[in-house]
């Protein structure tokens, strides 16, 4: 048996005294500080964990699959379907006008139909779904519609959508100061446009969604999902019935990315339509490439940028208007653009801004929540500017980031208003801008790029400044359920969902480091809506945050508990009473905890609670773009390496170093995966993951032959990541630091590594044009545009 002890950090100078037999434990060997695999670790290399699809097929089961527009902007004349029910083993064909409820999957506006009717406005949108014996019999019969259309004007890119008006909200805007008279006065102004593309989640499980009836109208469903509670009352809705009726069951996800908070809606009620009519389960898994054509992905922006600065390199207003591509429906697309907001700024303080996010309607999936939601979009567009305003200065990029950069008495107030505390960006890039040898390398890349003329590198550092909490105040609440066995073994459930990303593991931890025990004592259960109501997402790196508070807050009411029946048992006071090694030391006697439980049964003591978490201090007027939308701020740099080949275009990212701020880490194996992880997802975004629609609107980028997301080869062979060390002076989760979002950021000097490399090949101080992602396409463009520009 594993006996490392399990204590929280306050009690350790207490336990060497009040327990001389026990030796004094160390931070890192307690169950809260400790690098401990992922709880499925095993069970993933295994093959054993269960997924949705993986649970065993109750009997009856039937198979659904997705009749499918193939017009990105028609209305619909006519629909023939009896070729769809003559199919082999073709049971049943439902279409819009069978749905007994509502006809929506809109997580907040009703303008996203599970099935369109007349209109249709992508192409891959559902037009009916079809129940089948089998899988494949399903998918088959969904392609032998007959339908007739009459096609409309469609908007495929969101700079025609700013031509044309269309919006699917009210555009936001962020107004602070006096921008236009800073602009008027500045030495120096860059006025330009960018653009960025969107980003497939690309999460190993595709959307799944297995409907069982029950009882009583009731109706059990399986899902993939971030967010159980919006599935129950999507479904809800869409069946006419009670959320009481619905229950959602989430163990694990095969990863989600923000891609199955909102999007797995449409497959959770359309399974639970054709469930609720056939009396039977249904099971509707869609296969890669369909998945591709339905579901939305990070979005698109389309920037036009007016920035002013001094001789120096210190920006001294901004006029920014960012157009996003939200699709044709507005799903989360407002949040996502006040995230992109209020991440515009990233590091540096701007006095004078004038910002204004406008949602963009175009033919196309509708957008959603991916890793960063709108952060990332807001971000780099300002690192994007720190670059251009270095080159046209002629100085090193990081001397003009930190003249730039917030700061700690003065200049340290967001343009939406809030204080900018315990600002570690000076101390944390010194530390990486040494440990990276970031001058000297600078020096050496200025060499081989004079003596070579066909490869070219590039370096670049580049911080991030990254917001934690929903900016809904409402969102930031969690609630978790603790039971203690009378073995003394303990099952937790909350309303968090494991997508792969540590969550389940970490509030394990919480737990077992509230009552003293070994982390094989602690068992996270699924989650489900019948035990957790009314959860949020698990989004906005917020999980462990959330969940792990309202877990602690269940594990200390129940160790209070045991604590005062200790005492009253055996003497002494509950304060003096010590949690450690799975006992129990009160008033001079050891207890191992599963006889203390024993006995508090016996003496009828409640051995399960539930906790709650609210995160204080949250405000946001959602009209004036200002408030304290975050809790804490997370902060990280990262130094990349590229070198590119001028004649190709290709590139390969030789070193990266990482240093990333997580607060007290509950688990740093994990945090480092997580900050590992998010660092090559953000580059994959910005160099090789393109998303391409044809002139038709249709998505020929749907399938991983086509859709690069980056493999083991494009990890850089010299791959340095370090956690930074701090400890968070707010009151979260043992003042760890939310670590799912902020390391996606990092990618960002990727991006700019590769730039400055291209923009070697003119004099390098010529800014390339070169917008996201960075393809070896577009590389070789951007080069052969310097150089042309060069010989004129």
């Amino acid at each position: 048996m594993n006996m490392r002890v399990s204590v929280t950090p306050d009690e350790l100078d207490r336990l060497a005294v009040t327990n001389d037999r026990i030796p004094r434990p160390r931070p890192e060997d307690t169950a809260a500080r400790a690098a401990r695999p992922h709880e499925s670790a095993e069970l993933h290399v295994s093959g054993e964990a269960t997924y949705t699809d993986d649970i065993p097929e109750l009997a009856g089961t039937v198979y659904a699959a997705l009749g499918q527009s193939q017009k990105a902007h028609a209305r619909i004349l006519s629909m023939d379907l009896e070729p769809v029910r003559r199919a082999p083993g073709v049971i049943a064909v439902y279409t819009a006008a069978d749905i007994p409820g509502e006809n929506n999957c809109g997580p907040v506006l009703h303008d996203d139909p599970l099935l369109a009717d007349t209109l249709v406005q992508y192409v891959g949108q559902p037009i009916f779904v079809v129940v089948a014996q089998t899988t494949d019999g399903a998918r088959h019969a969904s392609r032998l519609a007959k339908v007739a259309y009459e096609e409309l004007p469609a908007i495929f890119t969101p700079q025609r959508a700013r031509e044309a008006d269309a919006r699917v909200l009210p555009d936001l805007r962020l107004h602070n100061g006096r921008p236009d008279e800073a602009l008027a006065a500045a030495p120096h102004r860059i006025h330009d446009t960018f653009e960025c593309n969107g980003q497939e989640q690309f999460y190993l499980e595709g959307q799944i969604s297995y409907a069982v009836p029950r009882e009583g109208d009731g109706m059990l469903v399986w899902c993939s999902t971030q967010h159980p509670s919006e599935m129950q009352a999507v479904i809800a809705h869409c069946l006419g019935r009670h959320a009481h009726q619905i229950l959602v069951e989430c163990r694990r996800m095969g990863g989600g990315f923000g891609g199955k908070e909102s999007q797995s809606a449409l497959f959770a009620c359309l399974s639970s339509i054709c469930a609720h009519y056939l009396r039977r389960p249904v099971k509707l898994r869609v296969d890669r490439d369909d998945d591709f054509m339905i579901t939305g992905k990070r979005h698109g922006f389309f920037y036009e940028y007016d920035v002013g600065f001094d001789d120096e390199g210190r920006i001294l207003g901004v006029k920014l208007h960012m157009t996003l591509d939200s699709g044709f429906s507005a799903d989360l697309s407002e949040a996502v653009a006040s995230r992109a907001i209020c991440h515009f700024d990233n590091a540096y303080y701007v006095p004078d801004v004038d910002l204004v996010a406008m949602c963009g309607k175009t033919n196309k999936q509708s957008n959603t929540a991916f890793r960063g939601f709108g952060g990332p979009q807001g971000a780099l567009m300002m690192e994007v500017i720190i670059d251009r305003i270095s080159r046209q200065l002629g100085k090193d990029p990081l001397d003009v980031r930190r003249l730039n950069f917030y700061g700690v008495e003065t200049r340290n107030v967001t343009p939406y208003g809030q204080k900018v505390e315990q600002n570690l960006l000076d101390p944390l890039v010194d530390e990486l801008e040494a440990g990276s040898e970031y001058r000297a390398r600078r020096r050496a890349v200025r060499a081989f790029n004079a003596d070579s003329p066909i490869l070219k590198k590039g370096l670049a550092l580049t911080p991030v400044k990254f917001g934690i909490s929903f900016n809904v105040a409402a969102f930031n609440q969690a609630g978790a359920l603790v039971h203690i066995y009378r073995d003394g073994s303990v099952l937790v459930n909350h309303g968090g969902t494991e997508m792969g990303q540590g969550l389940n593991t970490k509030v394990a931890q919480v737990a077992a480091n509230v009552l003293g025990l070994d982390l094989d004592c602690v068992r996270v259960t699924a989650t489900d809506t019948s035990k957790v109501a009314n959860t949020s997402a698990t989004a906005a790196s917020t999980g462990t945050d959330l969940n792990g508070k309202a877990a602690e807050d269940a594990a200390m009411q129940l160790r209070t508990r045991l604590a005062k029946f200790a005492a009253e048992t055996y003497g002494g006071t509950p304060e003096s009473v010590v949690f450690a090694y799975r006992q129990v030391s009160v008033n001079g006697h050891t207890i191992p905890f599963a006889d203390l439980v024993e006995q508090a049964y016996w003496a009828r003591v409640q051995l399960w609670s539930d906790g709650f978490y609210a995160t204080p201090g949250i405000t946001w007027d959602k009209a004036t773009m200002h408030g304290h939308p975050f809790y804490y701020f997370a902060y990280g740099a990262a130094v990349s390496e590229v070198v590119v080949d001028t004649l190709t275009g290709e590139w390969k990212l030789l070193r990266a170093d990482l240093l990333h701020d997580v607060g007290a880490s509950i688990n740093p194996a994990i945090d480092i995966g997580q900050v590992e992880g998010g660092f090559i997802q953000g580059m994959g975004w910005l160099t090789t993951e393109e998303l391409w629609w044809n002139q038709d609107g249709r998505l020929m980028t749907h399938a991983p032959s086509t859709y690069k997301i980056p493999a083991i080869s494009d990890c850089p062979n010299d791959f340095r990541v370090k956690l930074f060390k701090n400890r968070n002076p707010k009151d979260t989760i043992l003042h760890s630091k939310a670590v799912g979002e902020p390391p996606l950021l990092l990618g960002f000097s990727v991006y700019n590594a590769i730039r400055e490399a291209v923009a070697s090949v003119g004099d390098g101080r010529s800014e390339p044009k070169l917008n996201a992602p960075a393809t070896s396409e577009a590389i070789l463009t951007a080069i052969e545009e310097l150089r042309g520009r060069s010989v004129q």
